[in-house]
């Protein structure tokens, strides 16, 4: 079987089930008819830009980043009521995105944010007021713009 049907089933299994560990993972594949070595997956792994993420329970399960993410760490309603509560000013020079908050803020500003598991953001850097987030690319940094401004 080839790579891309193999990367293509572990899409499959950790969007449909919650996945914990490589080696159920493993298992799961292996069912499928895959037989591949633990090496194997976490190349693969890393090839789909697999993250472990935390629900609201505190469960960890891997997740295979993409956009708006339902296993994200943090819900849109939470993004929501922070950025209603605390953000004073949005603005986006090319790929970069600057975040003013009210004093003391931006740091779980930034932590909500990074929380999201936004594929477009490349990283998140915050002071006491201010955020810079940086997207993967001007197009990337219109559409979460976009979206932070419709909170």
């Amino acid at each position: 079987m080839s790579r891309t049907e193999r990367l293509k089933a572990i899409k499959e299994i950790i969007k449909n089930d919650k996945v914990s560990s490589q080696e159920e993972l493993m298992e799961k594949l292996k069912k499928r008819g895959y037989l591949v070595t633990q090496s194997t997956i976490s190349r693969d792994m890393n090839y789909l830009r697999v993250a472990k993420v935390r629900n609201y329970k505190q469960n960890e399960y891997y997740t295979v980043e993409n956009k708006y993410s339902e296993s994200a760490i943090f819900s849109m309603e939470k993004l929501k009521s922070k950025f209603k509560d605390c953000v004073v000013s949005i603005d986006r020079a090319n790929n970069i995105i600057v975040i003013k908050t009210y004093p003391g803020e931006a740091q779980g500003v930034a932590a909500l944010i990074d929380g999201m598991n936004f594929v477009e953001v490349l990283g998140t850097v915050a002071g006491d007021d201010t955020i810079i987030s940086i997207m993967d690319n001007e197009n990337n940094a219109k559409k979460i713009m976009n979206l932070i401004q419709n909170l």
